[in-house]
């Protein structure tokens, strides 16, 4: 099955699926961290929205722990950047209808907490298809080492996720039921 048939086929799953008590185990993923001894000081999330897992109580425990929380802003140029934000601050709705900040405090972290539609046991993800994550990570990883997170419900998992040479493996997939690194 192509990209496209594969995306529709999942988006519809999800939809069908979505259940807002599905949460993450937000302190099994800090203690994975801290088990690993990875660096977060800076985390990446995303204001969830289209039946994603919502990341914004995994944020929050990481902004407890003075943590600096960053969400995504896409630019003019298909690229995408993180900017500082707090749960205090305002957000607006951009033309594909996803939640930004306002801030304009560019930042690099080292903890990317990434949405996606489909994943495998590989670590491969499938996204939406405009690739902004994959050019994201090829951009942060020139500067410093990032540690990608895929936040996923248990039945997107595929046993194959096509991929391409521009696609970029995960580190870690956490779903409602498992870690898989």
């Amino acid at each position: 099955m192509n990209k496209s048939k594969l995306r529709r086929k999942i988006t519809s799953l999800r939809k069908k699926n979505f259940k807002e008590n599905f949460k993450i185990n937000s302190n099994k993923l800090i203690k994975f961290l801290k088990d690993y001894k990875l660096k977060t000081k800076i985390v990446g999330g995303y204001y969830p929205c289209n039946h994603e897992i919502d990341d914004l109580e995994v944020l929050n425990l990481f902004s407890k722990n003075k943590k600096i929380i960053s969400l995504p802003i896409i630019e003019n140029n298909n690229q995408m950047d993180f900017y500082e934000w707090s749960k205090d601050n305002p957000l607006k709705i951009n033309k594909y209808g996803i939640i930004e900040p306002l801030s304009q405090k560019k930042v690099y972290p080292d903890i990317l907490l990434v949405p996606l539609l489909a994943f495998d046991k590989q670590l491969n993800r499938l996204g939406y298809g405009g690739g902004y994550y994959d050019r994201y990570i090829e951009k942060i990883e020139i500067k410093k080492k990032v540690y990608k997170v895929g936040f996923a419900f248990s039945f997107q998992e595929l046993k194959k996720v096509p991929v391409n040479n521009y696609d970029k493996k995960l580190d870690l997939i956490i779903t409602e039921r498992s870690l898989i690194f």
